[in-house]
């Protein structure tokens, strides 16, 4: 009998690219450089190749030139027109590469700057699919203007060959998530090799055997974007898959996704040669990067890891998004020990120590590993993403600094905003260029540049917004019909598809993630009302809701279902759309095509909100409650808002307060101002909101702002800082390591058994009242700390929301070794004043409280 052979045939790889004519090579070119996703240019070139493939492949111009039959390129090649579009858009790559930049006029002493911007998304383009939602997008457009602004930075992230999830509603109304595998070969992405071709690899330790991954690399404009993709051979499944899905799996899947960015990524760039200056923190998901970067200047200098942690932490920032505790990754005991056991030996610590980097109590067993918290303890900048959003930030994190006042808390603010060139319609684009010049979009800050706006003739500026709303229209339409045939619908609803709204009535639009505090049910509260709204025959309102829920999120699929099952009303179904899986591309029909733009959050829950920022960009009015960016950019010239900022205690009578606010503005505001129409048919009154909104936000509301703010107010300072420490100045750090340590052993014995003061006094605005304390300092000494005078207006409850603080000086000891210190308080308003008296550590290399929370009050 003859022997079966049972193995399986060793199947080796071939990546065939797609071969075009030498002429058109300049394709392959813009291909692989995103900044094709932002330049209208560069689109209408993959356009002219073929329109129809360009849909069908997803707007991947890697697939499409791989796709396109071989006798279209032949024309191509031979098309006099096409060729010289073709010039034109490889032309203008090429001089955003080696163009003069922002950065290099404003900080030419910091050219050879790296800073490393890590985030567990990144959205980009609908083509490379690596993002879920609103941190993505915005990480996306982070890069995007760093490359205007010639900021020289790096991004890493992770490679998920699945992405997010694709949403698809079932006949019910529920949602379901499938999971579509994708060759990253097929995306505009190049693996990383070396001089020999092979794939650059790195590796991180898990438990009882090494992890690796390989680094692709995206070009965004002049930025390089690193993503880690373990899928190779030589992983076990379960580590192939780790880098398989964003925000998919297990706690132990989220705790192997953010080793793999956080220490792999830093080992990446390593590997690649870079070695960054500063590290930004996108967010808690890449805290483990600051244990990585302390552990290397470990073994390089010899420091002992608090003196390591201490050094690395001078040029690292962390940026959070989140509103609410809960929004913080948390790992328990057993599973942090599963995978750090070994790693923590080249750290020189204890599990116990290691542990206490990322615990609120330091030493209570029972609390979770936070990597928010541990990136707080690796980091000396920290911000929030909007005003109100920094006051929430604090707030939030008070329990980290015990003793400090809620203003002292050292997070700052940089306001999110948003790519204006990605989001901006072609239509609106060109008006732009015509009333702004040409250059608008290079320096969208420039305020002054968008006073033109309000010169806008109404119907050169009303026939761009309608465009732009029947190109909604159509695409709705279309995807409606196609979600409907997917999911089984009958032929009458299939039919009743192709009519659905009207680009002459006032089309809302809610598009976001489906999370309980955004309440996207704030609008059903009183459906016989709404329905009213909607189908009144003189004003009838039109609704446009997307947005994926959670997959573990049951309430949120249910107010999707709710939401489905009530636009299917028979009455309804031509005024009100549900539209499935979105997308940037999604987002993009939207914001250029709604007349406004609607936002419900739980305030203060919504810690920025970005997309109400791309619909202002074209012209759409923004209702919103007063949360997040809104707080900001709202006056009554520019859109709505529901209420006016309250925050009640019953959210249930609040959530009724603001349905029957929210129905007040559409019918009594809105609505009205829409379809008040002049002899010329056009809205005289909603296009001036159009122009207020556009000339107040448009400059104020981009991401050249606020990356040149992260550059201005974080990258740059942190790295003179760091190099203030530097080329062989570790002696610094060794004192500075040491001054901690010895305050904190002795910070017990600090106390003020004695001040001055008087109390209850009745004063004059201006007036001067001297004051005394005695401190008593043990083993410290007084250039040791800082004793100051606290003092504000205070509130009916005695607390003063925002101090200012005034030194007072030492006046000389006490035989028992204390010390009295002086100073003056004056009153500058009247009402009631209020001041206390504290101690604070003081060192010139310390930041208080950002590296040392110690403090002690009267």
């Amino acid at each position: 009998m003859a022997e079966t052979q049972n193995d399986s045939p060793k199947i080796r790889l071939l990546h065939v690219k797609a071969h075009l004519p030498q002429r058109l090579e300049k394709l392959r070119e813009l291909a692989y450089n995103l900044r094709w996703s932002w330049e209208q240019d560069a689109i209408e070139i993959f356009r002219r190749v073929d329109r129809e493939l360009w849909g069908r492949v997803g707007h991947n111009p890697v697939r499409l030139l791989g796709s396109v039959d071989q006798a279209r390129l032949e024309t191509l090649q031979n098309d006099a027109a096409f060729l010289a579009h073709l010039d034109q858009a490889h032309a203008s790559l090429q001089e955003h590469l080696d163009g003069e930049t922002w950065f290099s006029r404003t900080y030419p002493d910091h050219r050879d700057l790296t800073i490393a911007y890590f985030s567990a998304e990144f959205g980009i383009t609908e083509a490379v699919p690596f993002y879920s939602g609103g941190l993505g997008v915005l990480a996306g457009d982070h890069l995007k203007s760093a490359s205007a602004l010639g900021v020289p930075l790096v991004g890493v992230g992770l490679a998920y060959q699945e992405g997010y999830f694709v949403q698809n509603l079932n006949i019910d109304g529920w949602q379901q998530e499938t999971y579509r595998r994708q060759n990253l070969f097929d995306l505009p992405l190049s693996l990383q090799t070396d001089a020999e071709g092979e794939e650059i690899r790195i590796s991180v330790k898990f438990p009882g055997r090494e992890v690796g991954a390989r680094i692709w690399v995206a070009r965004v404009g002049r930025i390089r974007l690193y993503l880690l993709d373990t899928n190779i051979p030589e992983n076990a499944p379960g580590d192939r898959a780790i880098t398989a899905r964003l925000y998919g799996g297990t706690v132990e899947t989220r705790i192997q996704q953010e080793i793999v960015l956080g220490i792999g990524g830093l080992r990446a760039l390593e590997k690649l040669g870079i070695r960054p200056d500063v590290c930004h923190m996108n967010e808690g998901h890449a805290a483990f990067l600051g244990v990585e970067r302390a552990r290397v200047l470990m073994t390089e200098t010899g420091l002992n890891y608090d003196e390591a942690r201490e050094l690395a932490a001078v040029s690292c920032l962390f940026t959070t998004h989140t509103p609410v505790p809960a929004g913080f990754d948390l790992f328990e005991t057993d599973l942090v020990r599963k995978y750090f056991g070994e790693y923590i030996q080249d750290l020189g610590l204890d599990f116990d120590a290691f542990m206490d980097l990322g615990r609120v109590d330091p030493g209570r067993s029972d609390q979770a590993f936070n990597m928010a918290l541990c990136a707080v303890r690796h980091s000396t900048y920290r911000n929030g993403v909007s005003r109100l959003h920094d006051e929430v930030s604090r707030r939030m994190m008070q329990p980290w600094w015990p003793g400090y006042p809620e203003d002292e808390i050292p997070v700052e603010s940089i306001t999110n905003g948003t790519h204006l060139r990605s989001w901006i319609s072609r239509d609106m684009k060109r008006l732009l260029d015509g009333y702004l010049g040409p250059f608008w979009a290079d320096d969208p800050t420039d305020d002054s540049l968008w006073e033109p706006v309000t010169q806008i003739p109404e119907e050169e500026l009303w026939r761009v917004h309608m465009s732009g709303k029947q190109r909604l229209v159509t695409f709705v339409r279309r995807r409606l019909e196609s979600q409907l045939r997917e999911r089984g619908g009958s032929p009458e609803e299939i039919i009743a598809a192709k009519g659905v709204l009207d680009p002459d009535k006032l089309i809302i639009g809610f598009a976001r993630r489906f999370a309980t505090y955004k309440r996207a049910t704030l609008l059903f509260r009183d459906l016989e009302r709404l329905k009213r709204i909607i189908l009144s025959a003189k004003a009838p309102v039109q609704f446009v809701f997307a947005g994926k829920a959670h997959p573990a999120d049951s309430y949120g699929k249910e107010i999707i279902k709710r939401i489905v099952h009530f636009a299917q009303t028979p009455e309804l179904r031509a005024s009100m759309v549900f539209l499935e899986n979105y997308d940037i591309n999604v987002a993009r029909h939207l914001v250029q095509g709604v007349d406004v733009w609607l936002n419900t959050p739980r305030r203060p829950l919504e810690a920025s909100g970005t997309s109400g920022m791309k619909a202002a960009a074209n012209g759409t009015l923004n209702l919103s409650v007063l949360d997040g960016w809104w707080c900001e950019a709202y006056d009554n010239r520019v859109g709505w808002s529901i209420g006016h900022g309250e925050v009640y205690e019953n959210e249930d009578y609040q959530d009724n307060v603001e349905a029957n606010a929210l129905y007040d503005i559409l019918e009594r505001e809105v609505v009205p101002v829409y379809y008040d129409r002049g002899r010329d048919g056009l809205p005289s009154g909603w296009i001036t909101k159009m122009r207020a909104s556009m000339r107040r936000i448009c400059p104020r509301f981009n991401t050249n702002r606020m990356v040149g703010e992260y550059a201005d107010r974080f990258y740059v300072p942190a790295a003179r800082r760091a190099g203030e420490f530097a080329n062989g100045n570790h002696h610094r750090i060794r004192d500075l390591v040491g001054w901690i340590r010895n305050v904190q052993a002795h910070w017990g014995e600090v106390a003020i058994p004695e001040l001055d003061q008087p109390n209850g006094l009745e004063l004059q605005v201006g007036a001067r009242v001297p004051i005394r304390a005695r401190v008593v300092l043990g083993e410290l000494k007084p250039s040791d700390v800082s004793v100051e005078l606290y003092h504000g207006e205070a509130d009916a409850e005695g607390r003063i929301p925002h101090g200012n603080v005034t030194p007072l000086v030492p006046e000389g000891e006490v035989s028992d070794g204390s010390v009295w210190y002086r100073g003056d308080l004056t009153c500058p308003v009247s009402g009631l004043y209020g001041y206390a008296v504290r101690v604070r550590p003081a060192h010139p290399d310390a930041m208080v409280p950002h590296r040392v929370a110690l403090i002690t009050w009267y």
